[in-house]
């Protein structure tokens, strides 16, 4: 695959579809063998596509109406990078989390994602 501006786009597009509607077949499919997942820069990272896709249902127990969003990309092959914001809705506290931010993706020569970080800043309303 040649990694570029509109490649890269499809991809975002699909990383945030698989997220948003739960499809952890599209979502893991997306990923290499033993990619290497950084949600938070200060944790260590969730590795393979098991513990990847175990993590989407773990976020699947807690966030609903979830939307996420890849505002601007730019390529630096064999990277992305990309300024983001998501958020959903707490099923439990019923507050919605906002978050903004800018992440990477080391991508494959076969266009999987090898390692993904993420940097942001979160904000939670309060319920109403």
């Amino acid at each position: 695959m040649k990694l570029d501006h509109a490649s890269a786009a499809d991809l975002l597009g699909a990383y945030a579809l698989a997220w948003c509607t739960w499809d952890g077949d599209a979502f893991t499919e997306l990923h290499a063998p033993d990619a290497r997942s950084h949600h938070d820069p200060f944790e260590p990272p969730v590795v393979g596509r098991n513990a990847i896709r175990a993590n989407l249902a773990e976020a699947s127990n807690v966030e609903e109406q979830v939307e996420l969003v890849f505002e601007r990309h730019w390529v630096v092959v064999p990277t992305i990078l990309a300024a983001w914001h998501a958020s959903y809705v707490d099923r439990v506290s019923r507050a919605r989390v906002r978050f903004a931010g800018f992440a990477s993706f080391e991508m494959t020569d076969g266009g999987l994602i090898q390692s993904a970080r993420f940097w942001y800043n979160r904000q939670d309303s309060s319920v109403q």
